[in-house]
């Protein structure tokens, strides 16, 4: 028989805080490579037809302006393309808004008097369900189509804040934890709220320190006070900003903690994210019945757990694939209206623009075969646009 020598014994803490800081600072140099000089996320030019597409209006249309010399310039590339800057496609927006004509269809679409906040938790109590992915994609695409937007990371991971440029441990950024901390080094929300790369899209940060409002808050609860309704702080904290946006997207962490309550509490509605597998399915279960009972609990404490809509996203689909099929038909048999008609597929061109930090909106199209970069956005924009028409309805818009 062979002998091996015996494995050492080694710290633990020391060796996982030494490999966390390499990785943080590999992770670094690769944003210092890819986002030079100063480490910020730029955001590529749109086609023509793309920005018709966000901005509901033909192709021609914007050609013939562009002819007329009216509206922002557009690069134009070899063989006569145009491109524009995210900034030109809100001025192109601003201008098609205000020179149509009354009767015509509003390209800016704010919040009117009397609209309140949509403010959407996505959930779910399973890692890898797609929630962030979902949560960036669709608080960009609202953007990209007018609405003003406010992304909030209420993960400690910060998967959302590093997919749009930050890498707390480096970056010392806030997080939503200085607006809702019990004591006297609170801060205003509107002094932790960051710029992204998306013109109308602004985020709150998460870091390692939101950790802390769970252990904060029983111990708060114990003595009474504000601790008694830690589920009203994120919400009141959101009312200094109301006017400000029209929409808030809530990346809660995968787990029903106090901050996945406090962000319940606020929401005006929650979007699910699932994949469609028993194992998946199951453990939604436990979290819905937990859900329930434990809003049901804060609910008697006086905290309003209304909701305009609840929705299912099934991510990471493959129609393909029999059993995921027969899943999905088991959830319709059970709540056919509240699952997105528009499944997120399952594609690797998510995955390969999360290599670079970025999403489907961000990366360009040559990065990809055609084909699989067109499924994907044509995919990514269906559940997004279902979402956005949810949205509008609350506003009492077709």
């Amino acid at each position: 028989m062979q002998h091996f020598p015996a494995l050492p014994a080694f710290e633990f803490d020391d060796k996982i805080l030494n490999q966390g800081a390499e990785i943080s600072r590999k992770l670094d140099q690769l944003r210092l490579e890819k986002f030079p000089p100063n480490a910020r996320k730029t955001l590529r030019q749109f086609s023509m037809a793309e920005v018709a597409h966000y901005l509901g209006v033909s192709p021609n249309n914007l050609k013939r302006l562009h002819l007329e010399g009216k509206g922002p310039v557009p690069t134009t590339a070899s063989g006569g393309r145009r491109f524009y800057t995210a900034e030109q496609m809100q001025e192109l927006r601003l201008f098609l808004d205000r020179t149509g004509k009354a009767e015509a269809k509003k390209y800016v679409p704010h919040r009117k008097p009397g609209d309140k906040l949509q403010v959407i938790a996505v959930v779910n109590f399973k890692g890898g369900s797609g929630k962030t992915t979902t949560t960036a994609h669709l608080a960009q695409h609202l953007a990209l189509t007018g609405h003003r937007v406010l992304a909030v990371d209420l993960d400690p991971q910060a998967s959302l804040s590093a997919l749009h440029g930050f890498q707390p441990e480096l970056d010392r950024n806030p997080s939503l934890y200085d607006a809702i901390r019990y004591d006297e080094q609170r801060k205003a929300i509107a002094d932790i709220v960051m710029p992204t790369n998306f013109p109308g899209l602004d985020i709150i940060p998460a870091n390692l320190e939101l950790q802390e409002y769970e252990y904060d808050t029983p111990l708060a609860m114990q003595g009474g006070g504000e601790g008694r309704r830690f589920f009203t702080r994120f919400g009141k904290a959101l009312a200094e900003l109301d006017e400000r946006y029209d929409v808030v997207v809530v990346d809660c962490p995968p787990q029903l903690g106090y901050l996945t309550l406090t962000a319940l509490t606020a929401a005006t509605s929650v979007l699910i994210t699932v994949h469609p597998q028993m194992l998946d399915l199951m453990s939604m279960s436990q979290f819905l019945l937990m859900l329930g009972n434990i809003t049901r609990t804060i609910k008697q404490a006086g905290a309003d757990v209304r909701m305009d809509w609840l929705r299912y996203l099934i991510t990471r689909y493959e129609p393909q694939d029999v059993p995921q099929v027969q899943m999905l038909g088991f959830m319709q048999s059970m709540f056919a209206e509240e699952i997105l008609k528009s499944p997120m597929l399952k594609t690797t061109a998510i995955s390969d623009a999360g290599l670079t930090k970025q999403t489907l909106y961000e990366v360009d199209r040559a990065a990809f075969t055609r084909e699989t970069y067109d499924r994907a956005i044509e995919c990514m924009d269906a559940v997004n646009f279902e979402i956005q028409g949810l949205i509008h309805r609350v506003w009492g818009r077709l």
